[in-house]
């Protein structure tokens, strides 16, 4: 499989940082350093756009590091990027500390997995098959 990105950033190209990596690391495209308020959300530009082949989605999801140690984070994650989208690839960050946090242009924000997805067709029925579990969700198997 073969991933096309343009880089209008001041980055190098997105790369995995260990060989069994399953998400490479995204960088921030800002010229000047980014603070988020506790509780602030703000899109964050990374001067990437790809091209995806059919079939495939690209996820954003964040790094852990920032999460822990910041409090920062991916708030849709993982966000979609679909294999037709042509514009700039952005991320959503929202700081779930109690203290502004400050992204530093160049700063490794969130991760992006590739994967491979189908695309059902859908039929509408009037039921569905018996399971043991049935509609029992949101705890029902108890806790362990």
């Amino acid at each position: 499989m073969i991933l096309k990105i343009i880089n209008k950033s001041a980055n190098a190209l997105p790369k995995y940082e260990s060989a069994q990596a399953a998400g490479m690391d995204i960088r921030c495209n800002i010229a000047e350093p980014v603070t988020l308020a506790p509780m602030e959300r703000k899109l964050i530009p990374t001067g990437l756009f790809i091209e995806l082949p059919a079939g495939y989605e690209a996820q954003i999801r964040p790094r852990s590091g920032l999460a822990l140690k910041r409090g920062l984070t991916v708030l849709n994650t993982p966000g979609t990027i679909d294999a037709d989208y042509r514009g700039e690839v952005g991320v959503i960050l929202i700081n779930l500390s109690g203290e502004p946090q400050t992204i530093e242009p160049g700063e490794r924000i969130c991760q992006m997995v590739i994967a491979r997805h189908e695309s059902p067709e859908i039929v509408e029925v009037q039921e569905l098959s018996e399971t043991e579990r049935g509609a029992g969700g949101f705890g029902h198997s108890g806790r362990k």
